[in-house]
């Protein structure tokens, strides 16, 4: 049983010392446990650093294509390097790594695919008021997109196994947390919170969020671009259905005024209503459109596995 343990950096000489010295080597239940380092084009030392910490695997981008990015490229080479799990785990040392047998124990009981860390977001000191609440309200409107009884979806301490890494695929370039929760629950994936723990002292400030309104404003276009793509037939359905009820609203208006015989001053609403139904059907036929790329991208995501488990011999 081989645990790689993945840590995407930007430019963290400083930081990953620490992080990765505080790293348990042995773990019951795991019989080797290594560290993949992916360096998202630094401009330090980072990967100097982490060869001097005896990593295991290093990936190296030639320019810095951001932390979604990273994360992907870590699954397909911890799958690839012969991990049967796999732990992300950030390179400032917010995680408590001691916590990773705790985190990985659902898995190890066949009891879950994935599992992530679900951190005390109350007892955060570094958290101001204002982004526990954003953080758990992330969190709320994530459990209600994607279904999954997920406490902390923006955490960034996760597990997986193997075959739960092998189908996951992140297509956008901000972040990976949100889009690999809806998508393990799409393909069936066992999904699991894990009460662990963070170190509070000396962290750097946060490259991923620079205010709250930057947050909210990217993680709301995420999480409306994650439900388009997951669930596109019901997205386009309802706006078919809203755009065909406004119609008929303005159809049985120009009807109403056409029996007292002012017909003529409302051919406007008649104009609209037919304009309006149009676009329903139109905007009907591009749901079923889309949910038919959908079941293709299904077909090509399971042809992508397959392929990967006849190149990694498993």
């Amino acid at each position: 049983m081989k645990l790689i343990i993945q840590i995407p950096c930007y430019n963290e000489e400083e930081t990953l010392p620490e992080t990765i010295n505080s790293i348990p080597r042995e773990i019951e239940g795991v019989d080797k446990v290594e560290i993949l380092i992916i360096n998202d084009g630094s401009t330090d030392n980072t990967t100097y650093a982490a060869k001097k910490l005896n990593a295991d695997y290093i990936v190296e981008f030639p320019k810095n294509l951001g932390l979604a990015k990273a994360f992907d490229a870590g699954l397909k080479n911890a799958v690839k390097y012969g991990a049967d799990i796999i732990v992300n785990l950030d390179a400032d040392n917010q995680y408590c790594a001691e916590d990773i047998p705790k985190l990985i124990a659902p898995i190890l009981e066949n009891k879950a695919d994935i599992t992530i860390g679900a951190r005390p977001i109350d007892k955060i000191k570094h958290f101001s008021f204002t982004k526990k609440i954003l953080q758990k309200l992330g969190s709320f409107v994530m459990k209600k997109i994607s279904g999954a009884d997920i406490t902390d979806a923006p955490s960034g301490f996760r597990a997986y196994t193997r075959n739960a890494a092998m189908r996951i695929n992140i297509f956008d370039n901000y972040t990976y947390t949100m889009e690999s929760i809806i998508q393990a629950q799409r393909k069936g994936l066992v999904t699991a919170s894990v009460p662990i723990r963070v170190n509070d002292d000396d962290l750097r400030p946060s490259r991923l969020v620079k205010n709250n309104l930057n947050y909210i404003i990217r993680s709301a276009k995420t999480m409306a671009r994650f439900f388009i793509i997951y669930h596109p037939f019901r997205f386009f359905s309802a706006l078919a259905t809203i755009f065909f009820i406004l119609g008929l609203i303005l159809g049985f208006r120009y009807i109403y005024f056409f029996t007292l015989g002012d017909g003529r001053g409302h051919i406007q609403s008649l104009i609209l209503c037919g304009l309006l139904i149009t676009i329903s059907f139109q905007t009907a036929l591009l749901a079923i459109i889309s949910d038919l790329l959908g079941v293709n991208r299904r077909l090509v995501e399971d042809v992508q596995i397959k392929v990967q488990m006849l190149q990694n011999g498993r």
